[in-house]
């Protein structure tokens, strides 16, 4: 089977579950009806709700847009830490009127990335604090990228002061920064990166966080979960890394899916969804 052929849509979970990261420009969409192609694919799987996210001005025009066609698609809206070396009033303006949108649900993706060199460290940094700042005045959650950077990030939002809800999108952190976050009441997002065989630190992690502080994404089209890895990646395929979570965790399925749920509720206040 080839490599670009997307991964089968698995069997639909036992409850509903939010992909919390996503972006489904990137995965191809580019009409409402893209998306309804999307969200249905993934709804078969039981991932019934998504948020897709931006990384420049206009991927985030296009995701707050993106938000309004579908009832099971929201949005998050920042600069990319890679994209801020000409981060300047502009963007910024543009990035906090979108923010403001009812269903643009948290600010992000930002942070740092020392492993790319697109731009330079103290631009990121820069940018980085605005960005905690708008999360604070527009009071919605701050989705963090941070690669390579764990001692940056956390210095810094404790520098800044860090919003109510923090969210550390694809976490890649060791046991020793998850107990860091997890203390300071931070929430994980686990991708398709803790189902990888050679993630042993990172699935420790991942068993050590509470129930209802961590989340699952895809980060779609990449990062896709074993054994697909290397193959498109779409909001379905949640699925598969809930079901290796629960595994991971020695926990029920359906009971995690639950509990993926409630954070993914309580972090975004999306409403409630009891039923399949």
């Amino acid at each position: 089977m080839s490599k670009k052929e997307r991964p089968p849509v698995p069997e639909r979970l036992p409850a509903p579950v939010v992909d919390s990261h996503t972006h489904l420009d990137a995965c191809g969409a580019v009409t409402a009806a893209d998306v309804a192609v999307l969200a249905d694919r993934a709804e078969a799987a039981g991932v019934t709700r998504m948020v897709t996210v931006a990384d420049d001005l206009d991927a985030a025009r296009w995701a707050a847009q993106a938000s309004t066609w579908d009832p099971r698609v929201w949005a998050a809206v920042a600069i990319h830490p890679t994209r801020t070396k000409d981060f300047g009033a502009a963007e910024q303006s543009e990035i906090e009127r979108l923010a403001k949108q009812e269903r643009v649900v948290a600010v992000g993706e930002t942070g740092l990335d020392y492993y790319w060199d697109y731009s330079p460290p103290q631009a990121q940094q820069e940018a980085f604090r605005w960005h905690i700042d708008l999360a604070k005045r527009v009071g919605k959650p701050l989705m963090i990228h941070d690669r390579d950077a764990h001692s940056d990030v956390l210095r810094i939002l404790d520098e800044e002061g860090a919003p109510e809800t923090v969210v550390f999108h694809c976490f890649s952190g060791d046991e020793d920064i998850a107990r860091r976050c997890v203390d300071a009441g931070y929430v994980l997002s686990f991708a398709g990166t803790v189902t990888f065989r050679n993630a042993r630190a990172l699935q420790a992690a991942a068993k050590l966080v509470p129930s209802g502080q961590f989340l699952v994404e895809t980060d779609a089209p990449f990062l896709t979960p074993h054994p697909f890895r290397g193959r498109p990646n779409e909001p379905y395929c949640t699925a598969y890394t809930v079901e290796f979570l629960a595994d991971l965790r020695s926990e029920d399925l359906a009971g995690v899916c639950s509990a993926v749920s409630a954070a993914a509720e309580r972090v975004f206040r999306l409403p409630s969804v009891t039923s399949r």
